[in-house]
C-alpha cells in the first residue's frame, strides 16, 4: 500500500469531523443510561449551597464530582450532563484533562494557560502558576461559564482553577472523592443497569444474538459488572464474529482462578484474536505522546507505511481498542483506562531495546514532518525548499495553509512529544533535533510573539536537557531566549540573573557570540532597571570584544547604546562623543540608514544640552542620509524636530515650512506645534529604529 501525502485538504472528514471508521464502531453522542445519576447531578446544580443555607452568599462556583474507576463511563457522563446544561452557560464550556495518560498530573500552570487560551486570551510567557490562576479567575468573573475538568487527580488540581463566581459550574471527574473542596457534590459510578447494559451491547452484536439467548446476554452483562469500557470490548468482539454466541464468549470471560479485573480479561481476548502485526502496532501505541496518535504516529512506531497504519487504526477502532477523535485530521485516541494494559504488554513482550527504536523512530518521523512544515514557508529557490523536494512524497505538505493546519491540530500531542523525550533522557540528540525543528516551524506559522508561551517551555526543556548533559553551548542559548522572554514580558530582574547565568555559559563554550550577546543584554536589562552607569560599563565590554573581532557594524550599535545611557543618566558630554564614534563606524560600515539614525539621536542630546544651533545643522545633515537611505518615516520625524527647533529658535515660518514637509512626506496632518510629549515619542522611535539596527 502506498503512502499517503499529509494533505489537509485531502482528508475525508465525517459529518461530525471525525475521520472515517469502521462501521460496526457504534456513535458516541449515542449515550445510554445512567438516568437516575444524571437526574441527581442536574438536581444538585439547583439544590442550595452550604452558604447560603447559612445566609451568606456563594463565594465560589458549584462543583460536581462524577467519581468512578477509569472504564466506568464517567468521562461520557460528565460529557452528556455537559450537554444537558450547556445552555444555561451562555459564555460557553471549557474542557481541560488534569492527568497525562501515564498518569502524571498536569500542571496547574499549563491548565490555567490553555483554559485562558480557550477563551482568547494571552497571558505573559513564563507566567507561574499563581499568576495564570488569577488571570483565569479575573477572566470568568464576569461570565458564566461551565468548566469540565477531567481525570482530576486530586482536589488541589481543581481548588486552583475554581472561578470564585457563583453563577459558574465546575464538573470534576476523578477516581475518588475530592476532599477539601468545600460543598462538593459527588456522584460514584457503579456498573451500567441491565437495560442500558444490553442495549450498549445490542449496538455491536445486532438484536438477534441478544433476543436469542437474552440469559446468556444478561449473564454477559454481570460478567461485565456493567462497565461501558468491557462492554464495548465485549460487543466489537462479538461483532467481528458472527457465527460466535454471547453464551461463547461468557464462557471464555468465566475462567477458573483468574481473578484479575474483567476489563483486562476481555481485553485479552480481544488481543489474542489480532494478527502479531496488528498486536505489535497496538501495544506501541502506549509510547503516543498525550494518548493522541495519527496515521504517522503509528506508522513510525511498527515501521510500516502510513496507508497500512490508518487501515489498522481504522480496525482498532472497530473493535474499541481506540476512538477517533472529532478532527480534520485522522486522529485517534487510546482509551485512558487501557493504557496501562497497553503499557504492560510493553514491557513483557517488547524488548527494551526494541521499544527505544521504536520511540527513536516516531522522534525522526516528527522531526523531519516539522522540518517540512517549515521548508514550506519558505521561497521555491530557498535551499530548505529544495530539499524538501528530497523527502518522500508521505513527509511533504501540499501547500503552507495545509502545514499550518497540521501543525496547529497536532501541537497538544508535538508538545507532549518534546517533554517525554526530554523525560526519556536516552535519546536527548533527538530531543534537542526535535525542539529545534518545533522552534522553527511554531516561528515561521505562529510567529515569535504569539507563540512565546509554547517556546518559553521548550527552551526549559533545552535547559534541562544541556544541564543534564553538560553542554555549555545550548545552555547560554537556552538562557539567552529564556531571559529574552523574560525582559519581554517585564521580568526584568528574572532576566537579568539570566543573561549573567548565559554570559558563564558562554564563556565556558568559549563561545564569542554568546558572551558578547550576554554582556549586551546585561547591560540593556540595568538601562531598564534605571542603573545606567551599570548599563553603559556593560555595553562598553561588549564593544571592546566586538572591536577586537572587528565586528564593525556591531560596534557601531553598541557605541550607540552607550550614547543612549549616558543620555539618560545626563551626561550630555559623553553621550556626544558616543554618538560621533556611533556614526564614524556606521560610516565606515557603509551603514547609510544607521548613519542617519546615529546623527537623528546626536541632534536630540545636542538640543538637551542647550546647543539648539548645532542640534540644527546635525539634523539637517541627518536628514540628508535619510533620504539617500530612502527612509520616508525617519524623513519625516527629522522635518518635525527642525520644525521644533525653529520654533525655539524663533523662525516660525521656516517651522512651518518644515512641519508641511512632514505631512507630505506622512500623508497625514501634524499638529501646530509638538508638544512635550510627542517630542519625546518621536525620540523613543528613532532611538529604537537606532537599537534594532
Amino acid at each position: 500500500m502506498t503512502d499517503q501525502a499529509v494533505d489537509v485538504s485531502g482528508t475525508t472528514v465525517s459529518e461530525e469531523g471525525r475521520p472515517p471508521a469502521a462501521e460496526s464502531a457504534p456513535t458516541e453522542s449515542q449515550f445510554l443510561g445512567r438516568t437516575r445519576e444524571l437526574k441527581e447531578l442536574r438536581a444538585d446544580i439547583e439544590r442550595a449551597g452550604l452558604d447560603t443555607l447559612a445566609g451568606r452568599k456563594a463565594p465560589r462556583a458549584r462543583v460536581l464530582l462524577i467519581a468512578g474507576r477509569p472504564g466506568s463511563g464517567r468521562t461520557a457522563l460528565a460529557e452528556e450532563l455537559v450537554r444537558q446544561v450547556a445552555d444555561s452557560y451562555p459564555d460557553g464550556v471549557l474542557r481541560a484533562r488534569l492527568t497525562e495518560p501515564d498518569g502524571t498530573p498536569v500542571p496547574t500552570e499549563r491548565t490555567a494557560r490553555d483554559l485562558l487560551t480557550a477563551l482568547e486570551l494571552t497571558a505573559p510567557a513564563g507566567a507561574d502558576e499563581d499568576d495564570l490562576c488569577e488571570r483565569l479567575r479575573e477572566a470568568l468573573a464576569t461570565r458564566r461559564t461551565l468548566l469540565l475538568l477531567d481525570d482530576a487527580a486530586d482536589a488541589g488540581q481543581v481548588d486552583a482553577l475554581l472561578p470564585e463566581n457563583p453563577d459558574c459550574l465546575v464538573v470534576a471527574v476523578s477516581g475518588g472523592p475530592l476532599t477539601g473542596i468545600s460543598d462538593v457534590r459527588p456522584c460514584t459510578l457503579g456498573g451500567l443497569d441491565t437495560k442500558s447494559a444490553l442495549d450498549l451491547l445490542d449496538r455491536y452484536t445486532g438484536s438477534v444474538r441478544i433476543t436469542v439467548d437474552p440469559r446468556a446476554a444478561e449473564g454477559l452483562v454481570e460478567i461485565c459488572a456493567g462497565q461501558p469500557a468491557a462492554l464495548v470490548l465485549a460487543g466489537a468482539w462479538l461483532a467481528h464474529r458472527p457465527k460466535a454466541a454471547v453464551a461463547d464468549l461468557a464462557r471464555q470471560l468465566r475462567t477458573d482462578g483468574d481473578e484479575s479485573p474483567v476489563l483486562e480479561r476481555v481485553f485479552r481476548l480481544s488481543y489474542a484474536a489480532l494478527p502479531s502485526a496488528a498486536a505489535r502496532i497496538l501495544r506501541l501505541l502506549s509510547l503516543a505522546p498525550a494518548g493522541l496518535v495519527d496515521p504517522h504516529t503509528a506508522s513510525a512506531l511498527a515501521g510500516c507505511s502510513v496507508g497500512a497504519a490508518r487501515t489498522t487504526l481504522d480496525d482498532f477502532t472497530g473493535l474499541g481498542l481506540v476512538r477517533a477523535v472529532e478532527s480534520p485530521l485522522p486522529q485517534y485516541e487510546v482509551p485512558g483506562c487501557l493504557m496501562p494494559l497497553l503499557r504492560s504488554l510493553t514491557g513483557t513482550e517488547d524488548r527494551r531495546a526494541e521499544v527505544q527504536l521504536a520511540r527513536a523512530r516516531m522522534l525522526e518521523r516528527t522531526v523531519r514532518l516539522l522540518v517540512s512544515c517549515r521548508a514550506i514557508t519558505e521561497t521555491d529557490s530557498s535551499p530548505a525548499r529544495e530539499k524538501l523536494a528530497d523527502l518522500p512524497r508521505a513527509l511533504r505538505f501540499p501547500n503552507p495553509r495545509a502545514a499550518a493546519d497540521w501543525l496547529r491540530i497536532r501541537q497538544p500531542a508535538l508538545l507532549a512529544a518534546a517533554r517525554l523525550a526530554v523525560a526519556d533522557g536516552e535519546l536527548d540528540t533527538l530531543a534537542r533535533r526535535l525542539m529545534a525543528a518545533l522552534v522553527k516551524a511554531m516561528v515561521a506559522h505562529v510567529g515569535t510573539q504569539a507563540a512565546a508561551p509554547e517556546l518559553y517551555g521548550i527552551h526549559r526543556l533545552v535547559l534541562d536537557v544541556a544541564e543534564r548533559r553538560n553542554l555549555p553551548r545550548e545552555k547560554a542559548a537556552a538562557l539567552l531566549n529564556l531571559a529574552d522572554l523574560d525582559a519581554r514580558t517585564g521580568r526584568t530582574t528574572d532576566a537579568l540573573a539570566r543573561y549573567r547565568a548565559a554570559l558563564d555559559a558562554g564563556r565556558d563554550a568559549n563561545d564569542p557570540y554568546a558572551t558578547g550577546r550576554a554582556m549586551e543584554s546585561v547591560g540593556g536589562a540595568h538601562e531598564e532597571l534605571g542603573d545606567y552607569d551599570r548599563a553603559a560599563d556593560w555595553y562598553g565590554r561588549a564593544l571592546a570584544q566586538r572591536l577586537a573581532r572587528d565586528e564593525r557594524a556591531d560596534a557601531a550599535r553598541l557605541h550607540g547604546r552607550i550614547a543612549t545611557a549616558h543620555t539618560y543618566a545626563g551626561r550630555y558630554g559623553e553621550a556626544l562623543r558616543s554618538w560621533r564614534s556611533a556614526v564614524t563606524g556606521h560610516r565606515r560600515a557603509g551603514d547609510v540608514a544607521g548613519q542617519a539614525r546615529a546623527l537623528s539621536e546626536m541632534a536630540r542630546v545636542q538640543e538637551y544640552a542647550g546647543r539648539p544651533e548645532e542640534s540644527l545643522l546635525t539634523c539637517q545633515e541627518a536628514v540628508e542620509w535619510a533620504r539617500r537611505a530612502d527612509d520616508v518615516r525617519l524623513q519625516a520625524a527629522l522635518q518635525v524636530r527642525l520644525a521644533d527647533t525653529l520654533d525655539r529658535l524663533g523662525d516660525p515660518a521656516a517651522a512651518r515650512l518644515h512641519r508641511v514637509t512632514a505631512e507630505q512626506m506622512l500623508g497625514e496632518e501634524l499638529p501646530e506645534s509638538a508638544s512635550a510629549r510627542e517630542q519625546d515619542a518621536d525620540a523613543c522611535e528613532i532611538r529604537s529604529a537606532s537599537e534594532e539596527d
